[in-house]
């Protein structure tokens, strides 16, 4: 149980146009939005969707697939860990994140039936 520590996996569709970030040193970072759905029924028997929205980071090798490969509305799979940060507005308010930094990710719903990993 051990592997399990600050573990996260989703499935969803990305929500914006990748755009990768290339620092210094040739370091690149990709930001994305996910969105995943859940489902349940009401009490009065209908199927209610609800979504959850996830801000996604990934680097190097990741942040490349991700943006060569899965553009907006694309179905993805990441695994990840959750960090948490806060920073400061130009306004001098003090703001917190959630992301999901991805280490992996599978592209799904090919229309070839071929995934990529990585």
């Amino acid at each position: 149980m051990s592997t399990l520590r600050n573990k996260v996996s989703l499935i969803g569709n990305v929500g914006n146009s990748p755009e990768i970030t290339n620092l210094d040193g040739g370091k690149k970072v990709i930001r994305i939005s996910l969105a995943t759905n859940d489902y349940y029924k009401n009490p009065k028997g209908e199927k209610v969707q609800t979504t959850e929205w996830h801000n996604i980071v990934a680097w190097g090798k990741t942040a490349e697939i991700i943006g060569r490969y899965a553009g907006k509305g694309k179905e993805i799979a990441i695994e990840g860990k959750l960090v948490s940060r806060s920073y400061e507005t130009e306004e001098g308010e003090k703001r917190y994140i959630t992301e999901v930094v991805a280490n992996e990710v599978l592209l799904l719903g090919a229309k070839n039936g071929n995934s990529t990993a990585a």
